[in-house]
């Protein structure tokens, strides 16, 4: 664990936050926290993660990322 104020400590999840905040949340107005809720839950689990390019793996996304990570582990 890194000490306190190292930048870039937390880098990670403030990026994954900004993109979060900007991409969807700014966006729209919420009648209940239960809509609020369900909206992240949709945005990370069917676009950020199957969908969402990343510049730090290649250009995949997240699941195809791993996919190939465990491809190479497997030999195949």
């Amino acid at each position: 664990m890194s000490r306190r104020g190292n930048r870039s400590a937390n880098a990670v999840a403030e990026s994954f936050f900004h993109l979060l905040k900007s991409e969807r949340i700014r966006r729209k107005t919420y009648a209940s926290r239960e809509e609020a809720r369900q909206d992240k839950f949709n945005y990370i689990e069917l676009f950020y993660n199957p969908k969402r390019k990343h510049g730090k793996n290649g250009m995949l996304s997240p699941i195809d990322y791993e996919r190939q990570q465990k491809m190479k582990l497997q030999g195949v």
